[in-house]
């Protein structure tokens, strides 16, 4: 699919993207503030049209993938500058639609003393999915536990909080009351906690060792 275009002759001083998940919308501004072009792109030809390009200024909402475009860009010489979607949307003019965001996100890059978001090198993203999937994994094996407890409250066995007072006492339970509690139930509790146990070899990443996995933490310049 070839780029949709609409331009005039000046060269861009700062451009907005609107990243989207196959296509994104760039809006140019010239030095004389108005706008020196507007063009649909596809996602995988995003290098190739910005090779073409002056270096300037790039703006983009703080999205999925942000990151991965502003360092894109930033190997090919440009400025970019990851913005906050707060405020960008003051700029938004008429209706909203992804040439407007993309218009708007070029005006807001240029605003003084806008906090910009700044930008994760691979090894933050790679630390920032572990942590997520860390926390996902944590939260799913107290659901489990909570709802073993829950199972055996409801035949009268209390069980302590956490997973460590279920681990110790959990198989001695269900092996000495074994008359109060019935083989299918005991299934299940037993199918529950193999579930748990699955999640928690998950968890022996620890957040120290998750972050010496992910290597040294770029400086401020680089």
């Amino acid at each position: 699919m070839k780029p949709r275009m609409e331009s005039n002759t000046a060269s861009p001083t700062v451009i907005g993207i609107d990243i989207g998940k196959e296509v994104f919308h760039l809006v140019g501004f010239g030095a004389d503030g108005k706008i020196a072009f507007r063009r649909r792109i596809r996602r995988l030809a995003l290098r190739d049209v910005f090779e073409k390009l002056p270096p300037c200024i790039v703006a983009m909402e703080a999205c999925l993938s942000a990151h991965f475009v502003s360092r894109t860009l930033r190997a090919l010489g440009y400025e970019p500058r990851i913005i906050p979607a707060i405020y960008v949307k003051p700029f938004v003019k008429g209706q909203k639609n992804d040439y407007n965001d993309a218009e708007a996100i070029a005006e807001a890059a240029l605003r003084p003393n806008l906090r910009f978001v700044q930008e994760k090198s691979q090894n933050q993203l790679d630390l920032q999915a572990c942590h997520r999937v860390r926390s996902r994994l944590v939260s799913r094996r107290t659901a489990t536990i909570n709802q073993i407890r829950a199972f055996l409250i409801e035949q009268g066995i209390a069980v302590r909080t956490g997973p460590r007072a279920l681990r110790k006492s959990l198989f001695a339970i269900l092996e000495n009351r074994k008359e109060e509690i019935s083989p299918r139930t005991a299934r299940l509790i037993r199918g529950l906690y193999e579930t748990g146990a699955a999640w928690t070899c998950g968890l022996r990443l620890s957040p120290a060792r998750l972050k010496r996995s992910a290597g040294p933490r770029p400086s401020a310049g680089s």
